[in-house]
């Protein structure tokens, strides 16, 4: 098991200014200041393993005892026998200043500040797995992304980090949502043609869309 720690955060500002549709205005100067006050909050982390399939039935993917079951994971997987499950999130402390935040215009900004913040952490995770494991093309896919793998599928890809919480401080609810929210999990899986979620979900308007349906 691998654990990253103090992962350097580094937030893109053109990106929060387009998803909050700010103009370059005295609106924008205080979001700018928002995102300085709230850096020191963010706790980044990943935690991820290297695992190698055991069995692959139909829909059915075995590894290291639990088994996922999923025909577009199963497809992704065919040809690939070493996986990486992860865990990453940007921590307990974001959300509790978050959550306590009166404006609720502020909080919008803090949970879409947030949002990019967590998929900046995956990122960096996604980096590190293609530098130490000389991996050129990587795609993942996460439980309840699609229908296909709902999110029921937490729970074996969970055990794969042991019983109850990881080592990164994220858990599971009895409904297998993550706890705190500002967390992604998935497997990551070495591929020549990048697959993402967002081909096979027909969600209309959706702000984090990075592939045509």
């Amino acid at each position: 098991m691998h654990i990253l720690e103090n992962i350097p955060m580094s937030l893109p500002f053109g990106e929060i200014r387009r998803q909050l549709h700010l103009k370059k205005d005295t609106r924008w100067d205080e979001v700018k200041h928002l995102i300085e006050t709230i850096l020191p909050d963010i706790q980044a982390k990943a935690v991820y393993r290297v695992c190698y399939i055991d069995e692959k039935q139909g829909h059915n993917i075995d590894i290291e005892g639990q088994r996922l079951t999923s025909q577009v994971l199963a497809k992704n997987l065919v040809l690939v026998e070493r996986v990486f499950p992860f865990v990453v999130t940007i921590g307990r402390h974001y959300m509790e200043q978050m959550d306590a935040q009166k404006d609720l215009v502020v909080k919008y900004y803090l949970d879409v500040i947030g949002n990019i913040a967590l998929s900046t952490t995956r990122k960096f995770l996604e980096q590190s797995l293609q530098a130490r494991y000389g991996l050129e093309g990587m795609s993942f896919m996460s439980p309840g992304s699609l229908a296909d793998w709902p999110l029921e599928e937490q729970r074996p890809l969970f055990a794969l980090f042991g019983d109850g919480e990881t080592p990164i401080g994220v858990s599971l609810s009895s409904s297998c949502l993550m706890i705190p929210p500002k967390s992604v999990s998935g497997i990551y899986f070495p591929t020549e043609v990048p697959f993402l979620s967002c081909q096979l979900c027909d969600r209309k308007d959706c702000p984090s869309r990075k592939a045509v349906y």
